[in-house]
């Protein structure tokens, strides 16, 4: 699991149909001090979060497995979790 920094929505007119009442977000990963690393990605979203949110996504095989439906999606990112709070090297505070 990586945490990541939810960025937008992504909204789609033609998509797989397994994605189909899926929500769709942009998110950025980040690391430990929430600093941007890498490109953002596209993650099934079935949390709801609001842009700016702190979250936990899961990549590859595992991310299939993050959809709570009957079938798998065709995913290679999810949200799988909510960041409620941090602290790093004493340093605390709250995700939003």
């Amino acid at each position: 699991m990586d945490m990541a920094r939810v960025i937008g929505t992504l909204w789609c007119s033609v998509k797989d149909p397994a994605l189909d009442n899926l929500r769709l977000a942009i998110v950025q990963p980040i690391n430990h001090r929430l600093e941007d690393m890498g490109s953002p990605a596209v993650a099934i979203d079935q949390l709801n979060r609001s842009e700016g949110e702190l979250v936990y996504i899961v990549r590859s095989g595992d991310a299939m497995f993050a959809h709570y439906g009957t079938h798998y999606a065709p995913t290679d990112c999810a949200i799988a979790g909510i960041v409620d709070s941090l602290n790093v090297e004493g340093m605390e505070g709250n995700s939003t």
